[in-house]
C-alpha cells in the first residue's frame, strides 16, 4: 500500500513500472518518497508562516495544506517530466529550467522554517527595534505637543514674575514710609509727618493693586495649569494609542528582516538543506543510469509516434488519392455531349424566366 502510494507520488507510469524489476520500483519509491516529505515540510513551513499572519490556526492549517498540495503537485511534474536521454548534456539542459523552478521552492519553504529555528534571537532583534521605536515615538508625539506645552509654561511664568514684581514693588513701598517714619531715611525727621502720610497713601495704592493683579493673575495661571494639564494628557493618550501598534510589529515581514539581521551563515546552511531536498528527486534521476522503466517508457514513446506518422501518411495518401480520383471523375463528366446539351438547354430556360421577370418588374414600376 505505502509503496503502491510513494510510486503514484513519483509520477511514474505504475503499469510500466509494473513489469519491472524490484531494483528499479524502489528506485521510483525513494523518488517518491522525497517528493511527499518535501510537501510535508512545505505544509509545516506554510502553516507557521500564515499563523505569523493570521494569529489564528484554521485559516493557517487551511493554506498551508493547499500551499503543500501545490508544492506537491509541481515536485510530482518536475520529476516525471525528465525523461533519460543518450548524452547526460541533454539530460541536464532538460532539466535546467526544472532546477531553477525547485531552487525556488527551496528558499520558499526554508525561510518560515528558518524563521521558528531561530525565534528567541527573532524575538531579541524584535525587542530591540520595539524599544528603539517607543522611544521614537514619544519624541515625535512630544515634538508634536511640545510647542504648546513650552508656551504654556512661559505664560504660567510670566504670570508669576508680575506677581513677584509688583510684591517686590509693595515692600519697597512699605520699607520706605517705615523708614521715613523713624526718621532713618528720606526727610530723616522722626514722626509721621506729611511726607509720610504721602508715602503710606502710595504703598497703599500699590497694595491694592498687588492684591488685585495677584487674585487676576492666579485665576489666570490656575487656567494655564489645567491647559498645560490637559495638553500632557493628551500626550500621553497619543503615546498610549500608538503603543499597540509597535506592540504589534511581530508580523511575518517584520520576522524576516530580522532574520536578515542575524550572521548569514546558519540561515544559508539551512537553506541548502532544503535545496538539497527540494534537488534530490531531480539529481536522482540526473544521476542514475537509464534503467528498465526508461527503456520500456522510450519504447512506447518510439512505437506512439511511429503510429500517428504512419496514420498521418495514410490520411495525406487518402486526400491526395481521392483529389485525384474526382478529378478524373468530374473530366470524364465534362466530355460528355448529353450532359453539354441538357445544361445549356437549362441554362437557357434560366436566362430567359430571368429575362422576363425584369421585364415584368420594369411595368409595374412605370
Amino acid at each position: 500500500m505505502l509503496k503502491q502510494f510513494f510510486i503514484l507520488c513519483s509520477g511514474a507510469d505504475r503499469n510500466l513500472l509494473e513489469g519491472c524489476s524490484e531494483g528499479e520500483q524502489t528506485k521510483y519509491v525513494g523518488i517518491g518518497a522525497t517528493v511527499f516529505f518535501t510537501a510535508v515540510m512545505a505544509f509545516l513551513a506554510s502553516a507557521y508562516a500564515l499563523f505569523t499572519v493570521f494569529d489564528s490556526i484554521y485559516p493557517a492549517l487551511i493554506f498551508g495544506l493547499v500551499w503543500s498540495l501545490l508544492i506537491f503537485n509541481l515536485d510530482r511534474f518536475i520529476v516525471s517530466t525528465i525523461k533519460k536521454r543518450d548524452r547526460f548534456m541533454d539530460e541536464f539542459l532538460q532539466a535546467t529550467p526544472r532546477i531553477m523552478l525547485a531552487i525556488i521552492i527551496a528558499i520558499v519553504i526554508s525561510k518560515p522554517l528558518e524563521i521558528k529555528i531561530f525565534e528567541k534571537e527573532i524575538n531579541t532583534v524584535l525587542l530591540k527595534e520595539k524599544n528603539e521605536m517607543e522611544l521614537a515615538n514619544k519624541k515625535q508625539v512630544g515634538n508634536y505637543f511640545q510647542s504648546d506645552l513650552d508656551k504654556n509654561k512661559a505664560d504660567i511664568a510670566a504670570l508669576k514674575a508680575d506677581i513677584q514684581k509688583k510684591e517686590k514693588e509693595v515692600n519697597d513701598l512699605y520699607s520706605t514710609y517705615i523708614t521715613e517714619a523713624e526718621g532713618t531715611s528720606g526727610t530723616k525727621r522722626l514722626g509721621k509727618g506729611p511726607v509720610y502720610k504721602e508715602k503710606r497713601e502710595k504703598h497703599d495704592a500699590a497694595l491694592k493693586e498687588f492684591e488685585s493683579l495677584k487674585t487676576t493673575n492666579e485665576a489666570k495661571i490656575a487656567e494655564k495649569e489645567k491647559v498645560g494639564t490637559q495638553l500632557q494628557a493628551d500626550l500621553d493618550k497619543k503615546v498610549s494609542q500608538t503603543q499597540p501598534i509597535i506592540e504589534g510589529f511581530d508580523g511575518l515581514m517584520a520576522r524576516i528582516n530580522a532574520l536578515n539581521k542575524l550572521p548569514w551563515l546558519p540561515s544559508f546552511f539551512i537553506m541548502l538543506l532544503f535545496l538539497a531536498i527540494e534537488t534530490s528527486p531531480i539529481i536522482a534521476k540526473l544521476l542514475a543510469p537509464k534503467g528498465e522503466f526508461d527503456i520500456k517508457q522510450e519504447e512506447a514513446e518510439t512505437a506512439m509516434k511511429a503510429t500517428l506518422e504512419q496514420n498521418k501518411y495514410q490520411r495525406e495518401l487518402l486526400i491526395k488519392t481521392s483529389a485525384e480520383m474526382h478529378d478524373k471523375v468530374y473530366a470524364d463528366i465534362a466530355e460528355d455531349k448529353n450532359l453539354y446539351n441538357l445544361q445549356r438547354k437549362n441554362a437557357t430556360d434560366l436566362l430567359e424566366l430571368q429575362s422576363n421577370g425584369f421585364l415584368e418588374k420594369q411595368k409595374r414600376t412605370l
